[in-house]
């Protein structure tokens, strides 16, 4: 199974998500994104799921980090690749997940986070991958 999942940020923070008290792993924090379907590239997946989740438009930007975890509760491994995202257009809107909110990516360790997301949360923390920090503001003012 692939899953992809978007790191967006803004103003020196990254946007984390509290899943749903009725999802699986329910109130454990994830990037926003989900499973890519048949005949969808991870790009477009992640595009569509951020529309879903979020109610925005994204550039889905470069391949960051890339893992492979195997949950107990799950048949198969899951392949997780997450990509930087800017967000083109619409105001983010938590339409599924529990709470939303910006965060600093060296508090990002405090939130309890899907076990598979937590080496990335690692390296964000010690900036060992670098994320743009260009706002939806200074894209439109640079083109």
């Amino acid at each position: 199974m692939i899953v992809v999942a978007a790191v967006i940020a803004r103003e020196g923070r990254v946007l984390a998500c509290q899943r749903s008290r009725e999802s699986r792993f329910a109130l454990k924090w994830e990037f926003p994104g989900g499973k890519v379907q048949a005949g969808e590239t991870p790009k477009s997946a992640l595009e569509r799921e951020l529309m879903e989740e979020l109610g925005v438009r994204a550039e889905i930007r470069q391949e960051i980090y890339r893992t492979q975890h195997k949950y107990a509760e799950m048949h198969e491994a899951v392949e997780l690749i997450f990509f930087e995202a800017l967000v083109e257009s619409g105001e983010i809107q938590n339409r599924v997940f529990e709470k939303i909110e910006w965060v600093e990516p060296k508090r990002l360790q405090e939130l309890d986070f899907l076990e598979a997301d937590k080496e990335l949360i690692r390296k964000l923390a010690a900036e060992e991958i670098c994320i743009s920090w260009e706002t939806q503001d200074s894209k439109s003012a640079s083109d």
